[in-house]
């Protein structure tokens, strides 16, 4: 059996010969975005059945039974987990089908129990929207990637990985490791070893001791300035001063919420996108500038330089809906 969904919000299970079983009007208000079998099968004389969750734009993720019986088959909602603000876009069971997680466009990755349907965890370290999910199918270790070009190992110390997932997990079970390191975090969030780790790559080396002894962190280092590292720090040379400053800058404008996230913009154009479509490379581009790309360039895709095996273009309501909610925050 497999299930397909569409961006109307409708589900749909077949069987493997692609005749349909059942259908699911309405799974999700405004489109289904991602669907997730749990591993387990479950049977006995009459029937087969597994469960299924799903999520989408409503920002809502759904648990579903579905079973198979010789008189048809049949979905029926079992819980309905309200864990994020904003539309979920994957979700994921883990090995023993006890955990499910799901990344939202709130940027957060939620950790539910899946068989109280109860949120155990509400992860914030992603900086963009978190676009996938999993959990190994050996280890107890969940994955989760975002739009800030990170993906973040979480290591889960119980209720995967084959343990009984029934058991409340300790405050400290998830525990996060960003693949590119402390960059992903905000500046104002830094530990002192982040600034510590932060003036060994800017070739500050020298001035460790004094910020060490000063124990300056995230926030500190964001208030720093010439005063202060001439009087507390005591950093005598005025080219040392200079350098710490016009780098702190750098990082405050490398930083600034209120550029515009580069997945917004159209990757031809370097606009934001008004009409954004999907093409057949997976692209999302401003639905006037793909259409003229393909009409002067010969069916090529303009990040891959591949051949566009098809012409068609789907509307990205996604992230249409992401670019309004960006220009309403600002």
């Amino acid at each position: 059996m497999f299930v397909t969904d569409t961006t109307y919000g409708d589900m749909q299970a077949w069987d493997l010969d692609a005749n349909q079983l059942h259908a699911a009007r309405e799974a999700h208000d405004l489109g289904v975005t991602c669907c997730h079998f749990a591993p387990q099968i479950h049977s006995d004389d009459h029937s087969v059945w597994f469960r299924l969750a799903s999520c989408g734009q409503d920002s809502l993720l759904k648990i579903w039974t579905v079973s198979q019986h010789t008189t048809g088959c049949r979905m029926e909602l079992l819980h309905t987990l309200t864990g994020q603000s904003a539309p979920v876009l994957s979700c994921s069971f883990s090995a023993d089908g006890g955990l499910l997680v799901s990344g939202s466009l709130d940027k957060s990755v939620a950790v539910y129990d899946t068989n109280s349907a109860s949120l155990l965890y509400s992860l914030h370290q992603h900086q963009r929207y978190v676009t996938a999910c999993a959990f190994s199918p050996t280890m107890p270790l969940l994955a989760t990637g975002s739009m800030d070009r990170s993906v973040i190992i979480w290591r889960v110390e119980d209720g995967s990985g084959g343990q009984d997932s029934s058991q409340e997990l300790p405050e400290t079970a998830v525990v996060g490791r960003c693949a590119v390191g402390r960059s992903s975090l905000p500046v104002s969030r830094w530990s002192e070893e982040d600034v510590l780790a932060w003036l060994r790559e800017e070739g500050l080396a020298a001035l460790e001791s004094s910020f060490r002894a000063n124990n300056i962190d995230g926030a500190e280092l964001l208030c720093l300035d010439k005063e202060m590292l001439t009087s507390d720090l005591r950093i005598e040379s005025a080219g040392l001063r200079s350098k710490v400053l016009r780098k702190i800058e750098e990082m405050k404008t490398a930083s600034d919420d209120s550029r515009v996230p580069d997945e917004l913009l159209c990757p031809i154009t370097r606009e934001v996108l008004r009409d954004p479509v999907i093409a057949a490379d997976g692209y999302s581009y401003e639905r006037e500038a793909i259409e003229s790309w393909v009409r002067n360039h010969n069916r090529s895709s303009p990040m891959t330089n591949l051949p566009l095996l098809t012409m068609a273009l789907t509307p990205n309501r996604t992230l249409k809906m992401a670019i309004s909610r960006w220009k309403a925050a600002q």
